[in-house]
């Protein structure tokens, strides 16, 4: 499992680092010069292997599992970050969303953990997606209502509303096939049929489902590009990251492919490489890539931290 987790962390770092340079350029400026490698400076004028908030904030709540589960530990350690740059990839915050900022803030002020995140139908950026995947190595071998229910909790940290959470879950759902070592298309067939069914027996709202419908009633690798989304928006964010990783088969191909897509290219990588990770491990990441991540020993023993805990 200590490799699984190590490809889970790289996958989302790798992908993160990728997107940095270009991020909030558009789909037509990269086209210009797409991104075939891993690069630096750009946007933020920063090394290349440089992870953002998305990694930050992964690696944080993956700090909180090598702990007892604690909700208001992990929120800390958000706190940490962003006032004192914990888990912050060369000593400072360069990036970070406006729902994610207020937040923190309100777990500073010591706000219940899970009723920090907004609630608001606007309040729907793809902040916890981001950094939701370290979960699912502590709750991959729990009922799916547990799942369901300590998914919630982090994802309303920072985004309490049923979307962002609905997307958790699926993204979640889909890595924990992934561990079970399914193929990927059979996993999209089955949690359209598995995903639906269980947010209808938790009664959910079924316009909120029914947003999802690209994902759970389509095939959605069959989409054209120009019908695929890159903002920060968590809808598009997921979808962009399963349609990227049905449509390619490797990681290289399928974080290049996400970062490609322009807009919040950061997000889209760490997403869509959190699960290319799990699908192809630490050998399916480019090692050129791997040794010029910043932190790489810190990541390292991160993972093998939250292993000894969870698996010791």
């Amino acid at each position: 499992m200590y490799d699984t987790i190590r490809a889970a962390l790289f996958g989302v770092a790798v992908g993160d680092a990728l997107g940095v340079p270009v991020e909030f350029n558009s789909r037509e400026e990269i086209a210009k010069k797409p991104v075939t490698d891993m690069i630096g400076y750009g946007t933020y004028n920063l090394p290349p292997g440089t992870f953002s908030d998305d990694s930050s904030l992964a690696f944080c709540l993956a700090e909180g599992l090598t702990h007892d589960f604690n909700l208001k530990l992990i929120g800390m350690y958000f706190v940490n970050w962003y006032r004192h740059n914990f888990w912050t990839p060369r000593g400072h915050v360069f990036d970070i969303g406006i729902a994610t900022q207020e937040a923190i803030g309100r777990l500073s002020r010591g706000v219940q953990p899970d009723l920090a995140g907004g609630m608001d139908v606007r309040s729907n950026g793809n902040g916890s997606l981001m950094r939701i995947l370290p979960l699912i190595f502590y709750i991959k071998d729990f009922p799916v209502e547990e799942r369901y229910k300590y998914t919630k909790l982090v994802s309303s940290l920072t985004h309490a509303h049923a979307r962002s959470v609905i997307a958790c879950f699926y993204y979640l759902e889909f890595a924990c096939l992934l561990l079970e070592g399914k193929d990927k298309f059979a996993i999209y067939k089955e949690l359209q049929q598995t995903v639906p069914a269980f947010l209808n027996s938790m009664e959910m709202n079924p316009a909120e489902i029914k947003l999802f419908d690209r994902i759970l009633n389509e095939n959605i690798q069959d989409l054209a590009e120009n019908k695929i989304h890159s903002s920060g928006y968590v809808l598009h964010t997921l979808e962009a990251s399963i349609w990227c990783l049905l449509s390619t088969d490797n990681y290289k191909e399928a974080t290049l492919k996400a970062v490609n897509l322009g807009e919040d290219t950061d997000t889209t990588g760490a997403v869509t490489g959190g699960l290319a990770g799990l699908l192809y491990g630490m050998e399916g990441i480019p090692s050129a890539w791997l040794e010029q991540m910043a932190r790489k020993e810190d990541i390292e023993d991160l993972a093998r931290r939250v292993n000894g805990k969870l698996n010791g």
